[in-house]
């Protein structure tokens, strides 16, 4: 009986002792008033907006098993897609900023899609970064008996038939296209463009001989069909050292898609540092670094939400110059 006395005490005390450390928290200026709840408390679910088995999604997957593991909390990813990732992040955006609705995405979430897709609803400030954890190069590609050996056959190829050599595109907006109008541009170029519904019909149409050549993500090349004949990077990709970058070439291009994790605007500090270092922590994971090597991304995987918050802010304003010369905002 003792026992059962004291063991109902010490729970009783426990208890008291929740309740008036909750207070106290509460109590203190600028403390956000979900410190008491402890977060996190319950699954927290991560957005992706690309279908399952694509690279985000894979991604995606990898680092929650970090995260869950870290948080002691089931991580769960969810796939929303549409409107070019639109659905998805203004579903993230909308939400409640405590840190259970989060957004796993590149960073034409914030940067391309809101201008192109004004009525998205949702813009620029409406996520806050938490971490990045990926970086997507580009690629250009021709088929295996194609001419053109190197950039600067397309390049003389296209000032020599200006409007006459094609490629094809994932998109108006997309990477890859914008990557070809930054090239283009520097060149003094002129090619005739033909916009696809995403990456995955570029090698088609450049294997059945109708685009001349693609630019496309890296991640996303069918290993074998297609001769890759130069990179958009800094640095040539230790996955195919063998591949020159467009720069190493001399043409200084080398955007790339870059990108990880978000949450609403307004997502407490506390809540934010908590999910960052839980981030860092599964970024570093074998599971993701081996995943991040088999999808030939960038050397780059994390940072955390300072730098990525300070490189996002470049590329809103780098995208906003060049989406100007394709005539957006309309």
């Amino acid at each position: 009986m003792r026992h059962l006395i004291h063991a109902y005490t010490s729970r009783s005390f426990k208890s008291v002792y929740r309740i008036l450390a909750a207070a106290v928290a509460l109590a203190m200026p600028g403390a956000s008033p979900l410190l008491a709840a402890e977060y996190p408390d319950h699954p927290v679910e991560i957005t992706v907006t690309f279908a399952p088995g694509g690279t985000p999604d894979i991604l995606a997957r990898a680092l929650s098993e970090g995260l869950s593991a870290t948080l002691k909390q089931p991580v769960i990813v969810v796939n929303k897609l549409g409107a070019g990732g639109a659905i998805g992040a203004a579903s993230v955006a909308r939400g409640k900023p405590d840190g259970y609705s989060l957004l796993f995405a590149p960073a034409l979430v914030q940067s391309v899609v809101p201008i192109v897709q004004p009525n998205a609803g949702y813009d620029a400030q409406s996520l806050v970064p938490i971490c990045q954890t990926f970086e997507t190069q580009m690629a250009l590609i021709v088929k295996p008996d194609s001419p053109y050996r190197t950039v600067g056959d397309l390049i003389k190829a296209a000032k020599e038939n200006p409007g006459k050599l094609s490629y094809g595109h994932a998109g108006t907006g997309s990477i890859p296209h914008l990557s070809m109008i930054e090239l283009a541009s520097l060149t003094k170029t002129d090619f005739n463009v033909i916009p696809y519904k995403g990456d995955a019909e570029v090698p088609p149409s450049v294997l059945g001989g109708h685009t001349d050549f693609g630019p496309m993500t890296l991640s996303s090349v069918p290993k074998g069909a297609v001769r890759i004949i130069g990179i958009f990077a800094d640095a040539r990709n230790p996955a195919i050292p063998e591949v020159p970058t467009v720069k190493e070439q001399g043409f200084d291009v080398a955007p790339t898609s870059f990108g990880g994790l978000y949450g609403p605007a307004g997502l407490p500090d506390d809540i934010k540092s908590t999910l960052e270092k839980a981030c860092k922590t599964a970024a570093e994971r074998q599971i993701y670094v081996d995943t991040a090597k088999r999808s030939f991304l960038g050397a780059e995987l994390y940072t955390g939400s300072a730098a990525f918050a300070a490189r996002l802010k470049k590329d809103v304003n780098d995208k906003k110059a060049l989406l100007k010369t394709l005539g957006f905002p309309k």
